[in-house]
């Protein structure tokens, strides 16, 4: 049984704290997974004026955000332009390409795609991909292999932007099983390899799961028949929760499982189906993501 690991990095502090540290620990249990880098300006600390939407105000009470993230996470890019990733600790991203993982880009500007996504041009988007493309090309000296919206904001108009550049598969989504998007009624090339397992993030602090029985949940809904890809975050997982994601991986490891990149579960996969991705809003999470349809518009 394969479950696909997925690490998305936002911030400068993900990047300096949290992926050598998971570096680290996947080596331990020689595990390969894949790393979705931003690389552009981090300007995550714009998104606190969303405090003044309840469910997100919610969100940060209940995850207790200023000590999950850090206040220098929070705070950042608010009073002045936000450093950009890839040029402070570009020897941190070549690094996990050379260790073995998948690198794929999440975004230029993490904060301005989740923003402005539903305002966004075409122009826009391809504008905003070839930043972070390039970026990554100069970082890794050869493009990136596949990429990752961040906050699973993806419209029809991104899968198209993104036929334009040599993504092996794209994960913009969540869903159930990997497979061709279709856009207007046209199959796209670039599979889809959904994320089926909830974050930590949307998770916590609901129906009595708190960061002592997270894992146990966790465990429990990896299926043993169906697509299993898990989301953690270099801030998260990579830092504060740390030691809880390598009880984690000893659960995983001791019920026969293994953690794989998500390029490894395309390999495997026989057969793709197709379907079309929706925006639907899902629990734990703020505003809308994509999910995928069924073949006739259903529900994620």
């Amino acid at each position: 049984m394969e479950i696909g690991l997925r690490i998305d990095v936002d911030t400068l502090r993900g990047t300096r704290h949290g992926v050598p540290a998971l570096g680290v620990l996947l080596a331990k249990y020689d595990i390969r997974a894949s790393f979705f880098f931003s690389v552009g300006p981090d300007n995550m600390g714009r998104h606190l004026w969303r405090l003044l939407r309840p469910r997100f105000l919610w969100k940060m009470m209940r995850t207790r955000a200023a000590s999950l993230y850090g206040w220098d996470i929070l705070l950042r890019g608010t009073a002045w332009p936000g450093p950009v990733i890839g040029e402070k600790l570009p020897h941190l991203i070549r690094q996990t390409a050379e260790d073995g993982h998948e690198v794929g880009l999440h975004a230029w500007d993490h904060h301005a795609w989740q923003a402005k996504i539903d305002t966004m041009t075409s122009e826009d988007i391809s504008r905003s991909l070839n930043q972070g493309v390039a970026a990554l090309t100069r970082l890794l000296r050869q493009p990136p292999v596949c990429s990752a919206v961040p906050g699973w904001k993806c419209r029809d108009r991104v899968l198209l932007e993104k036929t334009a550049f040599p993504f092996t598969y794209n994960s913009d989504c969540r869903g159930r099983n990997i497979f061709y998007p279709v856009v207007a009624g046209k199959t796209l090339s670039q599979p889809q390899i959904p994320v089926t397992l909830p974050t930590y993030d949307e998770t916590v602090g609901h129906g009595g799961i708190d960061a002592h029985n997270f894992n146990d949940y966790m465990l429990s809904l990896i299926s043993r028949t169906q697509l299993n890809v898990l989301t953690i975050h270099a801030e998260v997982e990579g830092i504060v929760c740390l030691d809880m994601f390598e009880g984690f991986l000893k659960s995983v490891r001791s019920m026969g499982a293994k953690m794989v990149p998500l390029g490894q579960l395309l390999n495997n996969t026989p057969e793709i189906e197709t379907a079309t991705i929706e925006p639907r809003e899902i629990p734990g999470r703020e505003g809308w993501v994509a999910c995928q349809a069924n073949r006739i518009g259903g529900d994620c």
